[in-house]
């Protein structure tokens, strides 16, 4: 009796990001935006979502961005910035000119009751729900496409990412992250190196997504260890075992 072989398992590659990647990257942030899901139920406006989450990153430090193919696709990336006040003074030019072109949207397309009501959120609340961030350290996030994440996905890149700050000589990072249980976030953190720093309820998710959801500002010091599981990234393979912060959460920019 002859049987069909075992499908081979899928390649998987952490390269850098080239600008032929621009336009798949900014596809999987607005694919992944909400929840992990599409931001389509929540805020309909693609275009002005991506520029504010990914466009300083592609178009002003790309070097430190990073992308996961899966068979030579590029199914997720990972991407920050090792130059804070860069970031800030591009930021000083491009909101105004994304505020200003979704206030007219927002009169003129115009927006869906769903939009209207997170654009609200926006004006009215997001500042005061936004977790402390540090001005000076290096920051990251990630997103992977649901056929893509894995334990092992979400490390090695977050592995890949961790050396290539500390390669240039960065000894702190990091991060904001969603998570759905408050009392679990600090010890799923810790465990793999990362110290909360501040955590706030976000409420934009109210009317979608019945618990509480939190944002926490987490940070990592790379001179304690370089790798996401605690030993150093140069002597330890990657293993399936463990949990990665961040698996069951969309990491804003933010």
């Amino acid at each position: 009796m002859e049987t069909s072989p075992l499908p081979s398992p899928a390649r998987r590659v952490i390269r850098p990001y080239r600008p032929e990647d621009r336009e798949i990257v900014r596809k999987i942030c607005a694919d992944t935006g909400f929840l992990s899901q599409p931001i389509d139920p929540v805020f309909e406006d693609r275009e002005l979502f991506v520029d504010y989450l990914t466009r300083y990153y592609t178009d002003v430090e790309p070097e430190s961005t990073y992308v996961c193919e899966l068979d030579g696709e590029v199914k997720g990336y990972i991407m920050g910035s090792r130059f804070p006040k860069r970031k800030a003074r591009y930021e000083m030019w491009l909101l105004p000119r994304l505020a200003l072109l979704g206030l007219w949207r927002y009169f003129t397309r115009p927006y869906n009751k769903d939009t209207r009501r997170y654009v609200r959120w926006i004006i009215t609340k997001a500042r005061k729900e936004n977790p402390f961030t540090p001005p000076d350290i290096p920051h990251l996030h990630f997103n992977l496409r649901p056929e893509a994440r894995s334990v092992s996905a979400s490390r090695e890149m977050l592995d890949a990412y961790l050396k290539y700050l500390l390669d240039h000589g960065e000894k702190q990072v990091y991060a904001q992250v969603v998570a759905y249980e408050t009392r679990r976030g600090g010890r799923i953190f810790a465990k793999y190196g990362f110290r909360v720093i501040d955590e706030r309820e976000v409420t934009k998710y109210r009317d979608y997504y019945p618990k509480k959801i939190y944002l926490f500002t987490i940070l990592k010091d790379l001179t304690l260890s370089s790798s996401i599981y605690g030993a150093d990234i140069r002597d330890t393979p990657p293993e399936d075992e463990y949990e990665i912060p961040g698996k069951n959460a969309r990491s804003p920019t933010e």
